[in-house]
């Protein structure tokens, strides 16, 4: 009896210990669910959401695969502008598509160096998405992709507000869209909650660390076996075909030059001394020699599918028939001209740059380079330019001035006023009047090059000119394809015009004279190498003209060949790179060999980051003092008149800008011998000067001071703004 009693005592005890523990759990459980719907509360998120996030962060290693492959995708859909390209993306180029989402895991491990998961997280998620939209609208209004080069070309952009590149209101959006970004991320920043990571820390770290080591290996790994390229002769194309992405990386991370494995100063000298072709030989009256780039030229006759109803070029084939000609390999593929540029006025190879890369824009920014106006300079002869664009773009006044040309016509300088049908680009019949100065503005012989944009991309879907004189048809293009033809062909027909024009002042001269033309890339078409006949899209043509009976010899060259040949052929010789190649086509090496290529980029190499082992360390070529402009703007006079100020002078363009005391003031353009500018904004005695401006409010020539003063200003600034003489009629002033 005893023990059951005891027992019976026993068990109270046990019941009463649990219905205590019972309601202290019960009280703990709500304590706990009270602080759990308090928190839900005060971080304003569901349940559902924090169990996410919780599952999401325990296995979040694991997550971060498929969400790296799912931005792949998406950025490669914004930049391709449709599902199944980007679909085709991955099923026809899978190891490509796999290096660019390692490219976004790798990025991705950098949220286990922090507390605040979510908020890096959504950060990066948020770049990557930003750098695919980016891309996507650039894509909309030019063909090359958006690279690490254009982060350097942001002030250039903003400074075409209301062009053809870029609309005030498309800064504004930029504008706008940037700072709820930035507002964004930093709510999320001080409103997000810090989570504790469920990885070791050690683990943590080597994960991240291991991810990054690794990315160059497997980069050189993908590289060797040909899944990636390490250069991109079309841009665009290489993007398409090795993933945004790489295409970005590459042209930030592999920008310049390596240094070539044999380079020395015994290398540089052995080159050098197999290579000099001594004194220049040319003799009797020196000729003009001018070079044209020639926009986006390319003869559609060499484009089957299409079928004009005329030869949109004639006289373009008439000067191949008569003179020397040839197919002309260039570096890019429907845009980059100042590549194709570069390699016309050094010599010098592109495929030696990062992919994507502007020589023009890097290099030559912080070193001079050596260049064909450098070599005829020391054979006496005026060297300029002449382009009916932007000084500034593609940092050409800088580029120029580093190349050794003496003067620079940009359309800042030129009164410019007859544009293109789609009013985007200026004609080019004003720079056969611009090359007429440049040629008078020295008495000795000239070195030219000048620069077309009649015929630049894009080109409309729909048709524009409502009777064109060359008519397209196809069986194989659709109407918004041929509508783009068609516009470009006659693009192409006033092109001819524009050369027939050209060459006609040139023969009026009465000059010796050489004249080579090339097309710097084919047009932004699409063209692939199945559609042209030489199957090549890298492939353009240069022609030229001559009125001093230069025999007609055909040759197909690289664009850095060009100048170097047509020198040959006059006798003029000097310069490490033009007498390299001078020397390898003489012996017939083929541009592309090995040989030739390997040595072409020692030598480029030591002029442009090297020791200048070719100089001596004696900089035998530097910048030049470039003058913009050739004609000098002139204040004859200003006075008040209807209630502005009427500044006359010469050679006023759209860019012209009045300055008063130092102080720039609006400005309106008249016309190229008027501007006029508020009264109120001068008084007798101020300075007047009028300069001509470039993007940046870079000033590119300035008038000489003009003293304003108008003995009729202090009284007339107050009337009206006709005044009646005593015999009732209106008082003019004298020569309006």
């Amino acid at each position: 009896m005893k023990i059951i009693e005891r027992t019976k005592t026993f068990a109270k005890k046990i019941l009463s210990f649990l219905q205590i523990q019972k309601e202290v759990f019960g009280l703990e459980h709500k304590a706990r669910e009270k602080r759990r719907k308090k928190n839900m509360k005060k971080n304003r998120q569901p349940e559902w959401m924090i169990r996410m996030n919780a599952f999401l962060n325990k296995y979040s290693v694991l997550f971060h695969i498929p969400l790296s492959m799912g931005l792949c995708f998406l950025i490669e859909l914004l930049s391709r502008h449709s599902f199944f390209s980007a679909v085709g993306f991955i099923t026809s180029e899978p190891g490509a598509f796999i290096y660019n989402s390692f490219i976004i895991f790798t990025f991705l491990s950098l949220v286990y160096l922090t507390a605040r998961q979510t908020f890096l997280r959504m950060v990066l998620i948020a770049l990557v998405i930003t750098m695919g939209i980016i891309n996507s609208i650039i894509l909309v209004n030019r063909v090359t992709p958006f690279g690490f080069t254009d982060i350097s070309m942001i002030g250039d952009l903003l400074t075409m507000q209301n062009t053809k590149y870029f609309t005030a209101g498309q800064a504004m959006i930029c504008v706008v869209a940037f700072v709820i970004y930035a507002t964004l991320m930093v709510l999320l920043f001080l409103k997000g909650k810090k989570q504790k990571h469920k990885l070791k820390k050690g683990f943590r770290f080597a994960l991240v660390a291991v991810c990054f080591l690794s990315l160059a290996p497997v980069t050189a790994t993908f590289q060797s076996t040909g899944i990636l390229a390490t250069y991109f002769g079309n841009l665009a194309q290489g993007y398409l075909d090795y993933g945004y992405l790489y295409g970005f990386s590459m042209s930030m991370l592999g920008r310049g030059m390596t240094e070539p494995k044999n380079y020395s100063a015994k290398t540089v000298s052995t080159i050098l001394n197999n290579t000099q072709k001594g004194d220049s030989t040319l003799s009797g009256k020196k000729p003009n020699i001018i070079v044209v780039l020639l926009e986006s030229c390319f003869d559609v006759s060499e484009f089957p599918a299409l079928k004009t109803s005329q030869d949109p070029i004639p006289y373009y084939h008439e000067l191949e028939k008569k003179y020397s000609t040839g197919h002309l390999t260039v570096p890019v593929v429907g845009a980059g001209t100042c590549n194709t540029e570069f390699e016309v006025l050094t010599g010098m190879s592109c495929q030696f740059f990062g992919p994507g890369e502007y020589p023009q824009k890097t290099i030559l920014k912080k070193r001079d380079c050596e260049s064909t106006a450098d070599v005829i300079k020391k054979l006496n002869y005026g060297t300029h330019v002449v382009h009916n664009n932007g000084g500034n773009f593609y940092s050409r006044a800088n580029a120029f001035s580093q190349m050794g040309f003496d003067t620079f016509t940009s359309k800042e300088l030129l009164d410019i006023t007859d544009y293109t049908p789609l009013n985007t680009w200026p004609t080019d019949d004003i720079l056969v009047d611009a090359t007429k100065d440049a040629l008078d503005s020295t008495p000795t012989p000239d070195y030219v090059y000048t620069i077309t944009v009649g015929t630049h991309g894009d080109y409309p879907t729909d048709k524009v000119i409502a009777d064109p004189k060359i008519k397209c048809s196809s069986k194989t293009l659709d109407q918004s394809r041929l509508n783009q033809w068609e516009y470009y062909c006659n693009m192409l027909n006033n092109m001819d015009r524009f050369i027939k024009e050209y060459t006609q002042m040139l023969e009026k001269r009465g000059e010796p004279t050489l004249l080579i033309m090339f097309g710097d890339h084919l047009p932004t078409m699409g063209l692939t190498n199945q559609d042209v006949k030489t199957h090549d899209i890298f492939k353009t043509k240069y022609i030229t003209w001559n009125n001093f009976g230069m025999a007609k010899q055909d040759q197909d060259l690289t664009s850095y060949q060009l100048v170097s040949e047509y020198f040959d052929r006059l006798g003029i010789h000097g310069g490490t790179i033009v007498d390299y190649n001078q020397s390898m086509t003489e012996r017939q090496m083929n541009p592309k060999s090995r040989e030739y290529l390997n040595n072409l980029e020692t030598l480029q190499y030591d002029l442009l980051y090297g020791d200048r082992y070719a100089y001596h360390s004696v900089d035998l070529y530097p910048a030049s003092d470039l003058t913009m402009g050739i004609r000098d703007v002139k204040i004859d006079r200003a006075y008040l008149y209807n209630g502005r100020i009427h500044i006359y002078g010469e050679n006023f363009t759209p860019w012209s800008k009045v300055y008063v005391n130092g102080e720039k003031v609006n400005t309106s353009y008249e016309s190229g011998q008027v501007l006029t500018i508020n009264a109120d904004q001068v008084e007798n005695d101020d300075k007047l000067v009028v300069s001509q401006l470039g993007s940046n409010n870079t000033i590119f020539r300035s008038s000489k001071e003009y003293v304003f003063s108008d003995p009729n200003y202090d009284t007339a600034i107050d009337e009206p703004e006709n005044t009646e003489t005593e015999g009732g009629e209106t008082e003019q002033r004298p020569n309006e």
